[in-house]
């Protein structure tokens, strides 16, 4: 799998800093529920999905990444006017949480962007947020172009790996924060399995993890690190066999996992961009 070069670490950082302090976790809970919100889209007022998300800090620009099929999907005639999400006010109060909502179009146009390469569509999008908007107070922790693999060396066979999301849209509801599903890496990283750019996982998934960051642990990170991860991917949606023999034989248990790297293409500065709509 190609790639494109990436700024260093210590570069990424300083070009896009972090969004808020680890300090502004309570005692035992780690930024990297604060990193992943829960995603709503609608049509109107009338709920159409649950989903799932992160945020992605680049050149002081923050993003929302989730899975591009849950901003449209024309084989289920899925076609939402816009998402929500749901933020934190206070990081010692986790209870305190407000919905924010972000229009999908503005002028007839789609204000996200979605992914392409030499395989065709990637079922991943993003969607900038205006950070002058968001409610005062509000407590992010964002990945950044520094927690994209560098070398697939970085990754081992059989890597252990964890998923942040909200499966069936399942979540504490009062603290409004993800579940940690662990899964395993099924196919070799770096490959992109049947000319697709994903990778498969083994583990079990259900219907709202898509858009789910698919993380490994980063050993090399401080000890004071925020985010002590690096970004593999973004969960889209599990992996089965068309003539499976629904009486016979068990789902393979497997996922597709879309590489994060296309997030430097969907982020990178743009001279027909134009600003996102918030509703």
């Amino acid at each position: 799998m190609s790639r494109e070069p990436l700024m260093s670490p210590s570069t990424a950082l300083r070009r896009a800093p972090t969004l808020m302090q680890a300090a502004a976790c309570p005692p035992g809970v780690a930024p990297l529920f604060l990193a992943t919100p829960h995603v709503s889209s609608f049509l109107g007022k009338r709920l159409l999905t649950r989903a799932s998300g992160f945020f992605f800090l680049r050149d002081e620009r923050l993003y929302l990444v989730t899975s591009r099929h849950v901003l449209i999907d024309g084989d289920s005639d899925h076609l939402p006017d816009r998402l929500e999400i749901e933020l934190h006010l206070a990081g010692t109060d986790l209870t305190r949480s407000t919905d924010f909502s972000m229009l999908l179009h503005q002028h007839g146009r789609a204000v996200w962007h979605q992914g392409h390469d030499s395989g065709g569509e990637v079922d991943v999008a993003v969607l900038e947020l205006q950070r002058e908007r968001l409610p005062a107070g509000v407590v992010i922790h964002a990945f950044t172009p520094a927690h994209l693999v560098q070398s697939v060396a970085e990754v081992p066979v059989a890597a252990s790996l964890v998923v942040a999301g909200f499966p069936l849209g399942f979540h504490d509801a009062l603290h409004h924060l993800p579940v940690l599903r662990h899964v395993m890496l099924a196919s070799p990283y770096g490959i992109r399995f049947q000319g697709q750019g994903f990778f498969l996982t083994d583990g079990r998934t259900h219907r709202g993890t898509s858009g789910a960051p698919v993380l490994m642990r980063d050993a090399g990170a401080g000890a004071t690190a925020a985010l002590p991860w690096k970004l593999l991917g973004v969960h889209s949606s599990r992996m089965d066999m068309g003539d499976r023999d629904l009486v016979l034989d068990e789902s393979l248990g497997l996922n597709c996992v879309w590489y994060a790297d296309i997030l430097l293409a969907l982020t990178a500065p743009r001279p027909d961009s134009h600003a996102p709509a918030q509703a």
